[in-house]
């Protein structure tokens, strides 16, 4: 089973719970009371930089015939896709800047450059995703209906396509977020009856979804490329690589930052009840980072820092680095693990779970409670209580205690499974 006591998992009291929350607050409280001019100065230099690579990119592509302006169009489009997605898109849509009230970088008002409605995307993540981040049967991010990404969920033989399933939603990322909100699969249960209430508001977010990704498609695959004339064809194709390149990278630093060892999973058990300082707690514990320079932190819309972002989702993203000094601070204190790793290596720990749990759990070595994708406090066999190290002094917990394990599991030189 996954985690379905968080306090337990975490080696912590309810009292050392609530100091750590408090202490999450008082970052909050700085970064709010410091938030001014060069913050607003960076977000507008970010979009001016964004619609200057767009700009050059189009340009670009009406020399498209040419191989090597086709590959530079590509290159500076998908790059300026990328930072409107990632770096400005998602992170204006989560209320980040709305402090400046500035109507033009306000969440109400933002419309990203995706098939995906804004408004239908701020109830899917910002809401249903960031409140119950990993919460199975409430996060619809956990596989997206489509991926077996723990052992919680029953295998069926549908999911024996795993790895084809997850090569299309990448290439196609898009669509997969533009469709989310419709919830397709309650569709096909024949849970929206026609004539009902509920037929009713899914036709209307149907037509919503469709009407955006009809504008996407005459923007994109009709009149940009129109306009270059001759270059009809080939800026056609560079639009469509484009896109898709911005949906793989999308893709990938999204499933860094949910899917990698140690981004746990969460059962509804506590979530009722569960305190701001819990929901900090469950934030930290099922998020994963990317480590890398300035440039992989921008170019990811700064959702390397994704245990920062979870924390703190309305906060501004150029701050993330910042902010992340202090909760490592934090997580050395506590003895909590800060899950953290490069692109690769994450990336490769997330194809690796998305290619085990095709299989049923019965062909896995490991079970629900002791799973390297997640576990549950049962893992530890009742032993979830901190102590302090006789010969160092500090605090022996969470991060202790999994450092343990992995040497006792080494130590038996099983295969990983």
């Amino acid at each position: 089973m996954a985690i379905s006591d968080v306090k337990e998992y975490a080696h912590l009291t309810e009292a050392d719970v609530e100091a750590l929350g408090a202490e999450f607050d008082a970052i909050r409280r700085d970064i709010e009371s410091t938030r001014g001019e060069k913050d607003a100065r960076y977000i507008r230099n970010v979009i001016r930089l964004q619609r200057a690579l767009e700009i050059s990119g189009r340009g670009v592509l009406f020399a498209s015939f040419l191989p090597p302006a086709w590959l530079a169009g590509v290159a500076l489009l998908s790059t300026a896709k990328i930072i409107e997605n990632m770096e400005i898109g998602h992170n204006v849509m989560h209320g980040q800047w709305d402090w400046m009230n500035d109507p033009e970088i306000h969440s109400s008002s933002w419309e990203w450059d995706n098939t995906g409605p804004s408004a239908h995307w701020k109830i899917t993540h910002n809401y249903l995703h960031h409140k119950y981040t990993n919460v199975l049967g409430m996060d619809d991010d956990i596989g997206y209906g489509l991926l077996r990404v723990t052992r919680d969920q029953r295998w069926k033989p549908f999911n024996i396509g795993n790895p084809i399933y997850n090569l299309v939603l990448q290439l196609l990322f898009e669509y997969g977020v533009a469709i989310q909100h419709l919830e397709l699969g309650k569709l096909a249960a024949g849970r929206y009856k026609p004539g009902t209430p509920e037929r009713a508001e899914f036709e209307r977010k149907r037509d919503e979804v469709l009407a955006k990704i009809g504008k996407q498609t005459l923007k994109d695959y009709v009149v940009f490329p129109l306009l270059t004339g001759p270059a009809f064809l080939s800026t056609l194709t560079a639009n469509i690589a484009a896109n898709m390149i911005r949906n793989v990278w999308t893709n990938a630093v999204i499933f860094c930052g949910h899917f990698p060892d140690g981004a746990e999973k969460f059962t509804k058990a506590d979530i009722d009840n569960e305190t701001h300082a819990e929901w900090y707690l469950r934030q930290m514990l099922g998020s994963a980072n990317i480590t890398g320079g300035k440039v992989m932190h921008f170019m990811t819309g700064n959702l390397s820092h994704q245990i920062e972002h979870h924390l703190f989702p309305d906060l501004p993203s150029n701050r993330y680095a910042d902010i992340a000094v202090r909760v490592r601070a934090l997580c050395d204190k506590y003895d909590l693990p800060y899950t953290t790793g490069s692109l690769p290596v994450q990336y490769f720990k997330s194809w690796r779970t998305i290619l085990k749990l095709s299989l049923p759990n019965k062909y896995l070595r490991h079970t629900t409670d002791d799973a390297p994708e997640t576990a549950s406090e049962r893992r530890f066999h009742g032993k979830t209580t901190a102590s302090i190290d006789p010969v160092t002094g500090r605090r022996r917990g969470l991060r202790t205690a999994l450092a343990e394990g992995r040497r006792r599991f080494v130590r038996r030189a099983l295969p990983i499974g």
